[in-house]
């Protein structure tokens, strides 16, 4: 677990830190330097067919993914812990129904969900991770729900009700606790998820608009110019995979271990 997440770090550290010491900046044109090779004139990484620094841009469009990723999947983990602890803790007719909710929008075509969020409202980076962490929260809920209802029954809960604490006070102090550790291993996997997600939508288009970029947007545009320049399409396409596999690493080693522990 280790591993995944140091390289995770790296980057993270890399794409927040280094465009701020970087000559060019990601929306900054060099017209002396369009379609320019490796070094030139301070391009470590050359320049696009705008004269855009290539380094820059991908420091910036690797950030801008993962801040969005985080975003949605931390919108995901509040809605879906509310609604999930909710459902458990109230149980009967009230778990009956909204479970059959989430049901239901397991049903729905995931991605026509976020692309018919941005067609009706917009394209903006705050709608992107609101309109995928929106729909990332049905599993979360059904984690949630199962913790809670295996722990309502336990005998400090139901000491805790003896002694006459309220119900949310209950769910609040006693439940959710025992709750976010498991809760914290499926966020970690639902982070790789959004990646995955935010990149489709922006290689759609759908996504992060212009001047900010993403890794979405430059696998998109690495596509075009892969037959003359393939480091155009290898360099975001390698990070967004690395990425991916790291946080998957990392959320299935943390999600086994919170598993051992259970059973122990």
């Amino acid at each position: 677990m280790r591993i995944p997440l140091i390289i995770t770090a790296i980057i993270a550290f890399a794409a927040f830190l280094l465009p701020l010491v970087l000559p060019w900046g990601h929306a900054a044109i060099d017209w002396d330097s369009v379609n320019a090779g490796l070094f030139h004139e301070g391009h470590i990484l050359g320049t696009d067919d705008l004269g855009r620094d290539r380094l820059a841009r991908l420091l910036v469009g690797t950030r801008t993914t993962i801040f969005v990723a985080l975003a949605a999947a931390m919108v995901a983990l509040i809605i879906g812990t509310i609604w999930g602890a909710a459902a458990g803790w109230i149980g009967g007719r009230t778990d009956e129904m909204m479970m059959r909710i989430v049901d239901g929008l397991y049903a729905l075509p995931f991605m026509f969900v976020v692309i018919l969020l941005m067609v009706v409202f917009g394209r903006s980076i705050l709608l992107v991770f609101i309109g995928i962490g929106m729909v990332e929260w049905l599993t979360m809920a059904r984690v949630v729900r199962g913790q809670v209802l295996a722990l309502k029954n336990r005998p400090f809960v139901l000491a805790a009700e003896a002694a006459g604490s309220p119900g949310y006070a209950i769910l609040l102090r006693h439940i959710l606790p025992n709750v976010a550790g498991v809760a914290a291993a499926y966020l970690m996997l639902t982070v790789p998820q959004v990646v995955m997600v935010e990149s489709f939508l922006s290689f759609l288009g759908l996504g992060v608009q212009e001047p900010l970029t993403s890794l979405g947007i430059l696998v998109n545009e690495g596509a075009d110019e892969m037959d003359l320049i393939p480091a155009a399409l290898l360099l975001p396409g390698g990070m967004l995979v690395t990425i991916i596999i790291c946080l998957t690493l990392a959320g299935e080693k943390y999600r086994d271990r919170m598993a051992a522990e259970a059973r122990a």
